[in-house]
């Protein structure tokens, strides 16, 4: 059954911040027609409980006396998944009766508040966030936005699905295992999960604590990261916050012309039989390399056993704690599902969560090399979608194929960014995840403005194209450096770069008043750039680097060696590595060979 075919106005943060500091758009007005669509909706189970129509009215009149110029959410209606804490309301997660009533606002309600949002409601879940599926709720299942014989995907169901609707402009959800992702991609939404620990979890009821994420549903990429910039703030009173590092800065910058991506070798793909769901990840990866991607083939052996230990190992203890910290021993009410899940959490020793831990190391450590190599490894978000009547036929076995690519994200300690990517034959979304190591962030979302600008799927259920995004192209906050030597791609020193969060921008040379020396002291072998009266053209690189980090990255470099300005060919001029004249009498030129790579390649031609 297709959901209502009504097309509302879009909701996107965007579109709504315009229209405000115009004043062709009040708060009222806003919130006023998002009450008149929450009834077309009823059947779809999207929530728990909704905020009074009076309280709804009554913060917009608030705001309305405000000025939108102050409050960076002013005016954004959202919703909040029914395991955050909002004060003054129950907290359920989903059980059949409430868990408490909130005394305060979970840490990132607040933020949001305080930011100028409107809430409208809490949204249905699977229960205790334990599923992928939006299915397994006594409040009944939450039905696809496309097409409600579908799964809207979960546990954060209500809140992509009231997203997809059109009846807010972004949602909280949590991600453990892929919680936010999966409906995301399931809804033509984008999904956000943030580094563990960057935004706040305190008020949060866990699923797995020492894993869960609060994350994001959004209409945009840019969308995402506004409301990321203004929950990512260290919470001293949450155990599991940890400060983001200085050069993880949450600034709107346009896609690189030019970045490497990894995906799963096609042995390791998996689409569960769906044969369109395949084609559109085939087709996603030949658009990733018509916007400058470069693509790797890689072995995924270690992330998927990293994610069987989610379900098959003693991290499913967590979710014993959690269940039994706010029902005790009294589970009667639990779903039959979860039941099952909670009864074996006792089964693990201590003896065999500590080398479960000390497997996941292991595995992590595998994964490291991976980073040095690409700037995100992009996987299908799900292999497929299924039927509420085929998951609740088949509850657990489905439900864990849901997972194949999103359950050792945050074991490994990762950020993801789930994006739109087309639509299967029967009209219902897929969707691509993007991951990057911990605090990367702002490059997911970099690489996900290019993407969504290039496939302009509408917003969630809406045909309405995705604004243009305002990008903050300012230069205070990244210095481009042209290098010329072992730190360009694949080279032994380009860890150094990828260590900083720098990114390759373009390929290019030099003016030709340059001579080239090989500095053999060295280990490995440095290049020299003297400028020359008798000079050739050299090649090199053009990398971005975090401002934050430069001053690092400076006080390596040995003498003769040094920073200044670099002439390129296309007479621009350019931060780069440059050297003390002095160094071409200990040098060798190499300046007919005309770059790094050909004096590398030389030398692997001498004889031995």
């Amino acid at each position: 059954m297709l959901a209502p075919s009504t097309a509302p106005a879009p909701l996107d943060i965007t579109t709504l911040r315009e229209g405000y500091r115009s004043g062709s758009l009040s708060v009222a007005a806003v919130v006023e027609s998002v009450l008149q669509r929450l009834p077309d909706w009823r059947s779809h189970n999207i929530w728990i409980r909704k905020l009074e129509p009076e309280a709804i009215r009554a913060r917009a009149a608030q705001l309305d006396r405000l000025s939108p110029k102050n409050l960076p959410l002013y005016g954004i209606p959202f919703a909040v998944k029914d395991n955050i804490d909002v004060a003054g309301l129950p907290t359920t997660a989903a059980y059949p009766e409430p868990l408490y009533v909130a005394e305060r606002n979970a840490a990132a309600v607040q933020h949001l508040l305080d930011a100028g949002a409107v809430l409208i409601g809490k949204t249905n879940l699977d229960q205790f966030a334990t599923g992928l599926n939006g299915t397994r709720s006594p409040y009944g299942a939450c039905a696809n936005a496309f097409d409600s014989s579908y799964i809207s995907g979960g546990s954060s169901s209500g809140s992509a699905v009231a997203l997809a609707a059109g009846l807010v402009s972004f949602a909280l959800g949590t991600d453990t295992a892929g919680s936010g992702r999966v409906p995301a991609a399931f809804n033509n939404l984008v999904g956000l999960k943030p580094t563990r620990g960057l935004v706040s979890t305190r008020g949060v009821v866990p699923a797995c604590r020492s894993l869960d994420c609060v994350s994001l549903l959004a209409l945009t990429v840019p969308d995402s990261l506004d409301v990321l910039r203004v929950l990512a703030r260290y919470d001293e009173l949450d155990p599991f916050a940890r400060p983001a590092p200085s050069n993880a800065q949450l600034t709107l910058r346009p896609s690189p012309p030019y970045f490497r991506f990894a995906v799963p070798s096609p042995d390791q793909l998996e689409f569960f039989g769906d044969e369109h769901a395949q084609r559109l990840f085939e087709q996603a990866a030949t658009k990733l390399e018509a916007l400058g991607g470069k693509p790797q083939v890689i072995d995924m052996s270690p992330f998927l056993e990293a994610a069987e230990l989610l379900y098959a190992g003693p991290w499913v203890a967590e979710r014993g704690i959690a269940v039994r910290e706010y029902l005790g021993d009294g589970h009667a009410r639990l779903l039959p599902v979860l039941q099952d899940i909670i009864d074996g959490a006792s089964s693990y020793s201590a003896s065999e969560g500590f080398e479960a831990f000390y497997r996941l190391k292991t595995l992590k450590r595998q994964t490291e090399n991976l980073w040095k190599r690409v700037d995100v490894l992009v996987t299908p978000t799900a292999g497929t979608i299924f039927t509420i009547e085929e998951m609740q036929h088949d509850p657990v076995r489905l439900n864990n194929r849901l997972g194949y690519y999103t359950n050792f994200v945050n074991l490994l300690d990762l950020s993801a960014l789930a994006v739109p990517a087309g639509f299967l034959p029967n009209g219902l979304p897929f969707g691509l995840t993007l991951l990057a190591p911990a605090f990367q962030e702002a490059r997911l979302v970099s690489l996900g403005v290019g993407w969504q600008q290039a496939t302009n799927l509408g917003m969630g259920r809406s045909k309405h194209p995705p604004p243009a995004p305002v990008f903050n192209t300012s230069s205070t906050d990244s210095l481009d450096l042209f290098v010329c030597g072992a730190h360009m791609e694949g080279l032994a020193l380009n860890m150094e770069l990828a260590g900083l969060g720098a990114h390759l921008v373009r390929s290019c040379r030099t003016a030709p008043i340059y001579r080239f020396y090989a500095l053999e002291e060295f280990t490995p072998a440095r290049p020299g750039l003297v400028h020359g009266d008798e000079g050739c053209a050299v090649e090199g690189e053009v990398w971005r680097i975090p401002i934050a980090e430069v001053g690092r990255f400076i006080a390596g470099i040995p003498a003769p060696l040094g920073i200044g300005k670099v002439a390129l060919e296309d007479g621009t001029w350019v931060s780069g590595f440059i050297c003390e004249g002095y160094a071409s009498a200990r040098g060798r030129d190499i300046s007919s060979l005309g770059g790094w790579r050909a004096y590398l390649a030389s030398q692997q031609a001498l004889p031995a």
